[in-house]
């Protein structure tokens, strides 16, 4: 079970950082833009010794397509919550739907192939 949890927990929290690296400067318009790009790149460092351990290890119980839709919707659930809760942003319900038939794709990744 554990190695099953392990590369969702390091996705999570590879995904809290790559959100504030490509959207946490939006709360700071003003900031020079190349400054806000090497930070960003300083942020996502960290995402990166998050996320190829989690695929890394990931890819010893999913295939690259499950780490993948995991990944999506992780992604997904991650930038709602920051947008709520950092951009004071709302979420309407186009959002929610749109977020839901991503989901359902990804609930097809892991479904058993469809014979035709």
């Amino acid at each position: 079970m554990i190695e099953r949890l392990t590369p969702i927990a390091l996705l999570i929290a590879s995904n809290v950082f790559m959100t504030f690296a490509w959207y946490g400067h939006l709360k700071y318009k003003s900031a020079p833009l190349l400054l806000v790009i090497f930070a960003s790149w300083g942020i996502a460092l960290f995402e990166y010794f998050l996320a190829v351990p989690a695929n890394r290890w990931g890819s010893n119980v999913y295939s690259a397509a499950q780490l993948k839709a995991i990944q999506e919707v992780v992604t997904l659930t991650v930038f709602a919550g920051f947008s709520i809760l950092y951009l004071g942003q709302k979420i309407t319900l186009n959002h929610l739907i749109g977020f839901a038939l991503i989901a359902a794709g990804a609930w097809f990744v892991f479904k058993a192939p469809i014979s035709t």
